[in-house]
């Protein structure tokens, strides 16, 4: 049976000087967010989405600074496969997949097993996933 409770919303810390190239793939602050509820993570980032299972979610650390041309926009890391949504470079949180899910491209070839991203409050989006649901 699903868990019922309230789904808490985390805003993305947009910079100033990356807002207009980010608004024109689509990313704005009111198309980008991360949404935590009691049996699902799902983050918002202009017309990418990613969906998983809060169980999913096996670690959440803190990171940043980070360099802009890594960290702003939709990007893959080569090292890990892991995706990054950020609008900005002072801080963010990686979020760590038992199970790795799409989130970049459509269909089962690309699968990413950690998301970062630069919330406006990382340390609130770590402490709620290291709770309990």
């Amino acid at each position: 049976m699903p868990h019922t409770g309230p789904v808490r919303r985390f805003a993305f810390r947009f910079d100033p000087a990356f807002r207009l190239p980010l608004a024109l793939l689509g990313v704005r602050p009111e198309t980008a967010r991360v949404e935590l509820g009691p049996d699902e993570l799902t983050v918002r980032f202009g017309p990418w989405r990613l969906r998983t299972a809060r169980d999913n979610v096996t670690g959440a650390e803190l990171g940043g600074p980070y360099r802009w041309w890594r960290a702003v926009g939709p990007h893959l890391s080569l090292a890990d496969g892991g995706v990054t949504f950020g609008t900005g470079v002072a801080a963010g949180v990686c979020l760590r997949l038992a199970t790795p899910v799409p989130a970049l491209a459509p269909g089962p070839w690309l699968r990413h097993p950690a998301v970062t991203v630069t919330v406006t409050d990382p340390e609130a989006l770590r402490d709620a996933l290291t709770g309990p649901p």
